[in-house]
């Protein structure tokens, strides 16, 4: 049985992103289904969700780009991190690692 999908908070598939993408270079559709993989199941980015987040990655310097081909003989834009990309993962990783722990620490206490 798979999770129930769950709406990503506002900035977190930029994180996921840059974390998939940490790893090496990949293409949108290895992306989406890596972090659907990753999840499972329970995070099905759509392309109408993933393309505008890599591009807009892509124009504040975060990402690279560049053509090539896939392992199906079919042309694709892989996207790899930069080194201001690698940065931004690190302290955004470290935030949202924060951020839960607080949160967690406040739905766990007792009423």
């Amino acid at each position: 049985m798979t999770n129930p999908r769950i709406d990503l908070p506002q900035g977190t598939l930029d994180l996921l992103i840059l974390k998939t993408l940490d790893l090496g270079p990949q293409h949108g559709w290895a992306i989406s289904e890596r972090l659907r993989q990753w999840s499972d199941a329970t995070l099905d980015v759509q392309q109408g969700s993933l393309y505008p987040s890599l591009h807009r990655l892509e124009r504040k310097g975060l990402l690279k780009a560049h053509w090539k081909t896939t392992e199906n003989n079919r042309k694709a834009k892989y996207y790899d991190l930069t080194r201001t990309g690698r940065r931004k993962l690190e302290t955004e990783a470290e935030a949202w690692r924060r951020l839960t722990g607080a949160v967690g620490q406040i739905l766990d206490m007792n009423s």
